[in-house]
């Protein structure tokens, strides 16, 4: 327990929190940005335009020099199914790296601590993990697909088709939901540009180059913003840590933090002019963590980490499964490459909420910034503690790699969405005769339309008092009961169709009525705020993917048994142009798929194991971290996040360096004004100059001569 002569001193501190330049301050932007509100302009339409003219040209570059001139509508929505190890893994980081990612692992950790970082990453990664089974279950069953949805008309029928189409819409939505509601948020606090005009506009960084170059485009782009988000991230975690402080000052700060009383923190929360305190428990990070072992920030041992864990663990498996995006990655990736990218991803990622959230989100707690519950929930933890450390360039940083993170993810979402309107709508209901130009010219006008509602729709949330972490929560609700049948359709020959359709419903409306009732009996009304509270979100979301699972189960097994023969499954599914890059006999190699099955499923359930079960429990021994146990927590966060770094960035260069080479190549000859690639002119170089003869400089008589030698040798 502090007493107020400590607090006393370390007011008149500079180096020491409380800082005497946040006395009396209500909140810490409280609305005056950092950043001029041209910032915000540069960033959004600037910054976007820019990457969007960069991508375009890596595209073109790599359409014209490298032989990829024609564009099928095959090539455009499965970018030639070839996409290797290292880029598959960049793609899978790119995509689950949201707006919530980086802002609302930062606010769980503002919240409880040093498990918030750790609940977030792992219960957010081992989905990744276990789609790669699902992963090489399509390379085995259903290579030719184009959407999941296309794989469920094809087993189940037209019914099932309409209801998963429902959910898959749903989880596009949402998650591109979260994209726009944290990133206009951020925008705003940093620049005080409007929220309104940033969600709309920002879609826009992603239209010009998803709808030139398809999900080729999106995957290049996404590397891209994963290299820059990478960056930033080992940026924060060196000055969190290194730079600025250091494990042991941020420990004994979070000790402080919990030592102050309620009269106390009044006295740090206190508006000198008004002669009045404006602390509310609850309102700042300031005292001891309802929930937490001895009310620390430095246990696991957290009923509301532990609590916002099984959360983000049941509603990420609808996010992961119930979202198109996964799926194309699946089918864009060449059989081999599938299995270890997903794997491979889903440990990069971890590093991104883990090793950020344990710098900036412990940070704001371990500095006593004036942070509101409001302000956190929002996604505002990161950019305070950046503009805190690092001024404007802090708040510049964080504004790039947030909008890396919402244009990357949003280009994902927008192929997404296309792939399904043009194949599982325009075509199978509207125009079973499209033709591949059909489809290219369906999906570009999709990804438009879908940029522009996404944009509107944000706007209408906004208005409606729902910030980011509340839809957050909220998404295991709407989609959590797709999962199930999902996961049955591709690894049990027993999936009924029906019983499929029957769950996914029946698991909405149970989900929906035990969140309304949790509401009624926690607050006795039903509000915004009551039905955001985690125990409720909690219940809504149990009920969605369990009920689901035992409904479909029970279905299958008793009242509509089946037994169906995948190999009849990708028969079903009919390709629009003869395009078979992908589709070869190597890349279907039985034997190969069985193994990277086996590998797979063996390594995804193992870390999965490791991850939510054995990490958790071999953390409970230490109850409040000592010194040297949080020393050793955050070399784990900064060792990952670095090694993550390392990988994601060189693995996708090092697997590509021929092609990257070739086309590269091409621009130069095309540039110079001569023919072939560069490679191709230096082995001539050095045939010639090995073939020419001292004293027969020019290699004039070579052609004559050789012949000649070779009659001689003949005779």
């Amino acid at each position: 327990m502090s007493t107020d002569a400590e607090l006393a001193m370390r007011l008149a501190s500079d180096l020491t929190p409380p800082f005497v330049e946040y006395v009396g301050k209500g909140s810490f932007f409280g609305g005056q940005p950092p950043l001029d509100v041209w910032v915000g302009w540069v960033v959004v339409l600037g910054f976007g335009a820019l990457f969007s003219l960069f991508t375009t040209m890596i595209v073109l570059i790599d359409k014209f020099f490298k032989g990829n001139a024609n564009v099928t509508s095959e090539h455009f929505n499965t970018a030639g199914r070839m996409v290797k190890t290292g880029l598959t893994a960049s793609v899978i980081v790119s995509q689950w790296t949201w707006a919530a990612t980086l802002l609302q692992s930062s606010n769980v950790a503002w919240q409880y601590g040093v498990s918030g970082p750790f609940w977030y990453a792992s219960g957010a990664t081992i989905q990744v993990l276990l789609f790669g089974v699902l992963a090489i279950s399509l390379k085995k069953v259903a290579p030719s697909a184009h959407t999941m949805c296309e794989i469920v008309r094809a087993r189940w029928g037209k019914s099932a088709h309409i209801t998963f189409l429902f959910f898959a819409f749903c989880a596009n939505v949402i998650v591109t939901s979260m994209l726009l509601l944290g990133g206009a948020a951020t925008v705003e606090a940093l620049t005080g540009m409007d929220y309104r005009l940033a969600s709309f506009f920002i879609p826009w960084g992603v239209i010009l180059y998803t709808v030139v170059g398809g999900l080729k485009a999106t995957f290049l782009a996404s590397y891209i913003h994963t290299v820059i988000i990478f960056a930033v991230l080992v940026t924060m975690v060196l000055i969190v840590y290194i730079k600025v402080y250091s494990s042991d000052q941020i420990y004994s700060f979070l000790d402080w933090t919990i030592s102050y009383t309620e009269e106390q923190c009044e006295s740090i929360y206190f508006d000198v002019d008004k002669n009045t305190t404006f602390y509310e428990p609850g309102m700042y990070a300031c005292g001891e963590v309802d929930g937490n072992r001895d009310g620390s920030y430095l246990t696991m041992l957290s009923s509301g980490g532990l609590m916002f864990g099984i959360i983000n663990i049941i509603g990420n498996f609808g996010t992961v499964f119930v979202d198109q995006s996964y799926w194309q990655s699946a089918i864009a990736a060449r059989p081999s490459s599938a299995a270890r990218g997903y794997l491979l991803g889903g440990l990069c990622w971890f590093s991104i909420p883990f090793s950020l959230a344990t710098s900036l989100g412990l940070a704001s707690t371990a500095l006593l910034l004036p942070i509101t519950a409001d302000e956190a929930g929002a996604g505002l933890v990161p950019p305070a503690v950046a503009t805190h450390l690092m001024g404007q360039v802090g708040s510049a940083l964080i504004l790039i790699m947030l909008f890396m993170a919402i244009v990357s993810t949003g280009s994902a979402e927008s192929i997404a969405v296309s792939s399904l309107i043009a194949y599982d709508v325009y075509r199978e209901y509207f125009n079973p005769e499209a033709t591949g130009d059909q489809i290219l010219k369906v999906s570009r006008i999709v990804i438009v339309v879908f940029g522009l509602f996404m944009g509107a729709f944000s706007i209408a949330l906004n208005e409606m008092g729902l910030n980011l972490g509340w839809v957050y929560l909220f998404m295991g609700i709407v989609i959590g009961s797709a999962v199930f049948p999902l996961w049955n359709m591709m690894t049990w020959s027993g999936a009924s169709g029906k019983g499929a359709v029957i769950a996914a419903w029946s698991g909405l409306v149970l989900a929906v009525v035990a969140w309304l009732i949790g509401a009624l009996f926690q607050s006795f009304e039903i509000t915004v705020a009551s039905l955001g509270t985690n125990e409720v979100m909690l219940s809504g979301n149990l009920v969605a993917i369990f009920s689901s699972g035992i409904i479909h189960f029970v279905y299958s097994k008793f009242l509509d048994p089946q037994q169906y023969d995948f190999a009849e499954l990708d028969a079903n599914i009919h390709l629009v142009e003869q395009d078979l890059s992908g589709l070869g006999e190597e890349q279907q190699d039985p034997n190969e798929l069985r193994r990277a099955h086996r590998w797979i499923t063996r390594r995804g359930y193992i870390l999965t194991i490791i991850l939510i079960i054995i990490w958790p429990l071999l953390s409970i021994p230490a109850g409040v971290f000592t010194k040297d146990y949080f020393a050793f927590w955050v070399l784990v966060a900064i060792c990952w996040g670095f090694g993550a770094a390392v990988i994601i960035t060189i693995l996708p260069l090092s697997e590509s360096s021929d092609e990257i080479i070739e086309a590269l190549s091409g621009l130069f000859n095309f540039l110079t004004c001569r023919k072939g690639n560069l490679e191709d002119r230096y082995r001539d170089h050095e045939a010639h100059e090995d073939l020419t003869k001292p004293g027969d400089e020019e290699g004039e008589n070579f052609k004559e001569e050789e012949p000649a030698k070779n009659d001689e040798a003949s005779a």
